[in-house]
């Protein structure tokens, strides 16, 4: 049984939202350029993909390549570079400081504490982040505030960090549920990650994903040895002034 089979089922809403996103994506364009899509190649990132394609948005996709993504995310990365209309620009981490992480701490440093974990997550992703952030005024992520209870308020438009970077963050499918997000790739035959048909409802690293079993949440298969409140990597943490704090 595919993913598709099992969670696509549209909310009662789903009409609404799909308008609500449509404009929001639309008013991105109009008045945030330059503005550019975050994408992990996730169910949520792959719809907003397809929409800024089918909706031919001048919105360029970034993905980030943390350099020990699993093979069914790289090859999901190719297929998506050749057939999407925007362009997508892949950035990696500086080879010279993951080397030396790794050679410093050891391949699995991420499992010995939170502090090394986040250290890994600055190095493979907050830094090429920053770079593929560079003279945006905006940029749009496939945050969902069903994903966790750090994520369940989660604002359509997020401007927490405007004065501090100048941008703008747009999270346009903030109200849809699992269910509404595979009915788009059911709807439109979307090509994803085939991790999706094994559990893998969030896809990170593969040292630090796992499937998740039935009942448990979205995100437990992320970082699944710490506490619930330290999973996230700091890609959605919102900053004011020197504080950070995740994304609401």
């Amino acid at each position: 049984m595919t993913a598709v089979d099992l969670h696509a089922k549209a909310s009662a809403e789903f009409g609404a939202k799909l308008f609500e996103t449509t404009s929001l994506l639309r008013r991105a364009v109009s008045q945030f350029s330059p503005v550019t899509q975050a994408s992990s190649l996730g169910a949520e990132d792959i719809v907003i993909t397809h929409l800024i394609n089918s909706l031919e948005l001048a919105i360029p996709v970034f993905v980030l390549d943390t350099g020990m993504l699993h093979p069914q995310t790289l090859a999901l990365l190719e297929r998506t570079r050749t057939r999407s209309r925007a362009p997508v620009t892949v950035y990696r981490p500086l080879e010279a400081a993951a080397a030396q992480f790794v050679g410093r701490e050891g391949q699995d440093a991420m499992y010995r504490s939170i502090e090394l974990r986040k250290a890994c997550c600055h190095i493979r992703k907050m830094e090429p982040l920053q770079r593929a952030l560079a003279g945006q005024r905006a940029w749009i992520a496939g945050l969902r505030r069903e994903q966790s209870n750090t994520r369940a308020e989660v604002p359509l438009i997020d401007r927490a960090d405007e004065s501090a970077t100048g941008r703008v963050k747009f999270n346009p499918l903030a109200r849809w549920t699992w269910g509404d997000v595979w009915h788009y790739i059911q709807r439109h035959g979307v090509d994803y990650n085939p991790l999706h048909d094994e559990f893998y409802p969030s896809i990170g690293c593969a040292p630090c994903t796992r499937p998740v079993a039935l009942g448990e949440d979205f995100r437990a298969g992320r970082w699944w040895w710490e506490d619930e409140s330290a999973k996230e990597c700091g890609l959605h943490a919102r900053q004011h002034g020197n504080q950070q704090k995740a994304s609401a």
